[in-house]
């Protein structure tokens, strides 16, 4: 089993910045894709930003510019740098990874992402 922790959340003025982390622990043995998703109250949950092993990177359109997602193996940690937010930004913000020797979904508890004035 693997365990996800997100840390970094909180409240932000437009145009502010945040950080955001996720840590595996437990029977990591290899992650594959790392990423983020993000869902707001009434709406589905999307896929922010991921990047895989090999160091592609995608991204929400409505994100690109603003965030950057990057990945620390030796640490088995993700992160996700958010500039410039807005209140559209505003959300549960999730960290997925794909991980283990047969690859399995594992995802965090979330972490609360607040823009406003």
């Amino acid at each position: 089993q693997v365990q996800l922790v997100e840390s970094g959340g909180g409240l932000v003025q437009p145009g502010g910045s945040l950080r955001l982390s996720c840590a595996a622990s437990g029977r990591v043995d290899r992650i594959y894709t790392m990423g983020w998703y993000r869902q707001a109250p009434g709406k589905q949950r999307e896929l922010v930003a991921a990047t895989t092993s090999g160091g592609s990177t995608i991204y929400k359109d409505s994100v690109k510019g603003r965030f950057t997602i990057s990945r620390d193996d030796a640490k088995n940690m993700v992160y996700l740098q958010m500039n410039s937010l807005k209140p559209d930004d505003t959300a549960v913000y999730y960290c997925k990874m794909v991980a283990g020797r047969i690859p399995e979904n594992y995802w965090g508890q979330g972490t609360q992402v607040t823009v406003s004035s």
